[in-house]
């Protein structure tokens, strides 16, 4: 039996890993209110890097108050001038932002029926909106859900060359304290996204 298009038959591995990616989206995309650090705080993790990682963030979600990550944010991400972090791919692969990496991204969204929102005006290479578009095409938010292919070629040319280094620089930033387990998730997140499209068939 064929799934129809308005229920597509997305696998359990698929929507926990689309899940993953939407969180990621969300976290990065602005602090976190009462309600998102009430849905953190309840995650649970199991022995793994990764789950270690979501443990501990679990934990700092119990104890953290909005405010605090509020500001924790503002100083990694916008800051006096600037953040902390610049968490754009233009910026990661070519030093500058607004670079050849957004022009194609826009090309490849274009492609794919993707468009960004208009109340969002930040540049549509940065980290919080490549992991919804991912989670969008996993679970085929605008349209049928990708073939693994398809998402293969997406992350290893929009993502794949950046995301594990700018997770990596959040794990160690000066004023990461809330965000610094979300480095580690996200670190481990692209291993194992990378390595499992590798692995996977042309």
């Amino acid at each position: 039996m064929t799934a129809t298009a308005q229920t597509p038959r997305i696998a359990e591995e698929d929507r926990l890993r689309a899940d993953l990616y939407n969180y990621l989206g969300v976290v990065l995309a602005g602090p976190p209110d009462d309600m998102m650090l009430a849905q953190t705080a309840s995650l649970t993790g199991d022995d793994s890097d990764l789950g270690q990682a979501i443990t501990t963030l679990a934990k700092l979600a119990k104890l953290s108050k909005p405010k605090t990550v509020e500001s924790e944010y503002n100083r990694l991400f916008i800051g006096l001038g600037r953040g902390e972090l610049l968490p754009y791919a233009s910026y990661y692969l070519t030093g500058f932002l607004n670079e050849k990496p957004l022009a194609q991204l826009r090309m490849d969204m274009t492609a794919q029926g993707l468009a960004r929102a208009p109340n969002v005006f930040e540049p549509e290479d940065n980290i919080a909106s490549l992991m919804e578009m991912m989670g969008a095409m996993i679970v085929g938010r605008f349209g049928g859900p990708a073939p693994l292919a398809r998402q293969k070629t997406f992350f290893n040319k929009h993502i794949g060359p950046w995301a594990a280094h700018f997770y990596s620089d959040l794990e160690g930033a000066k004023n990461s304290v809330f965000y610094a387990p979300v480095g580690t998730i996200g670190r481990l997140f692209m291993q194992i996204e990378a390595e499992a499209f590798r692995m996977s068939a042309e």
